[in-house]
């Protein structure tokens, strides 16, 4: 079998291209793909920032929506015809791809094809990061950094649900009053005014109990300071710059955790637990509709440099999607 994947080039540019299909591991399933999501490690797998691990698919794409056509020989929940949304392991802009079983969700009755495709790669990353690493409970102050993008605003909705005081930034008025919509309680352009003096204010010097940081740099020494006593701050990203040199005695006398992660150098079995874990926990609001991913647009399979075009831009608010027009 033979399918259609766009191809990125040594140059960096992008055509579309056909290839035989892989054959299927035992526990894996093969994914008529009606719609991708178009994700920041795309663009940097594209600029040769991010190679890919030495498992995964050299193909752009890490979650994808559709229908099952094949199942792997020792694959017993799902079955060819459901329909799925995947956190896949490279190989998403293809109009079929192929996921491990277990990264697999049900793709939720009320949600479209582009809205169950924008699920998974920034609901298993939050739902890492800030509920298990970071712990977040109901009555915690939590600081999001970053919180128009797609992680940014499934993680603003999940806190707030869970409940949770949710602080945030973003990069123009515009995108903080979206923010604020969406459920964070205060919502501070970075580009006007530094985060700590606001945040500080509205908890009463109280501080903040968990920090999703994307920065890394300079904020590092920052979040220090803005953590409560037994402060949790979980980085997943370095949009500032990968060094810090940090105040390790504020750390101690604070008892603070300093942790971090990336999705996609975990584990098969790690990622397996983390779909496990959001089955359990964070479906009933799937399902019901309290959460939903935010859509900020919509391109086709033949205008996928376009859609990264405009993530560089910094212009979109949510996730950017690709559907296949099945």
């Amino acid at each position: 079998m033979r399918h259609r994947f766009i191809q990125l080039h040594q140059d960096q540019s992008l055509t579309i291209a056909e290839q035989p299909l892989r054959d299927l591991q035992y526990d894996e399933v093969l994914i008529e793909t009606h719609a991708f999501g178009i994700n920041r490690p795309d663009l940097l797998q594209r600029s040769g920032l991010y190679p890919p691990p030495a498992d995964a698919s050299p193909i752009l794409g890490l979650e994808v929506a559709g229908v099952i056509k094949h199942c792997g020989k020792n694959v017993g929940k799902w079955h060819v015809g459901d329909r799925v949304c995947a956190l896949v392991n490279g190989g998403g802009y293809s109009d079929y791809s192929i996921a491990t079983a277990s990264h697999c969700l049900p793709w939720p009755k009320s949600y479209s094809a582009v809205e169950a495709a924008c699920l998974p790669e920034a609901l298993f990353t939050v739902w890492h990061n800030l509920f298990q690493r970071g712990q977040l409970q109901s009555g915690d102050t939590v600081l999001i950094q970053g919180g128009s993008g797609g992680i940014g605003t499934t993680a603003i909705q999940l806190a707030k649900l869970i409940g949770a005081r949710v602080f945030t930034t973003a990069g123009s008025e515009k995108k903080c009053l979206r923010c604020v919509e969406l459920g964070a309680e205060i919502a501070i352009n970075y580009h006007e005014q530094d985060f700590i003096e606001p945040v500080m204010n509205a908890t009463q010097q109280r501080g903040i109990n968990v920090v999703l940081d994307t920065l890394g740099s300079n904020a590092v020494n920052k979040h220090i300071s803005l953590c409560a006593n037994d402060g949790r701050i979980i980085n997943i990203a370095v949009l500032n710059g990968s060094r810090a040199e940090i105040n390790v005695a504020a750390l101690m006398l604070k008892r603070l955790t300093l942790t971090g992660s990336t999705l996609r150098a975990q584990s098969s079995l790690q990622k397996s637990s983390i779909a496990a874990d959001i089955l359990t926990k964070a479906w009933p609001w799937i399902e019901s509709n309290r959460f939903r991913p935010v859509i900020d647009s919509v391109f086709s399979f033949t205008e996928v440099d376009i859609a990264h075009q405009h993530m560089r831009n910094q212009k979109h608010f949510g996730k950017i999607a690709i559907a296949m027009n099945r």
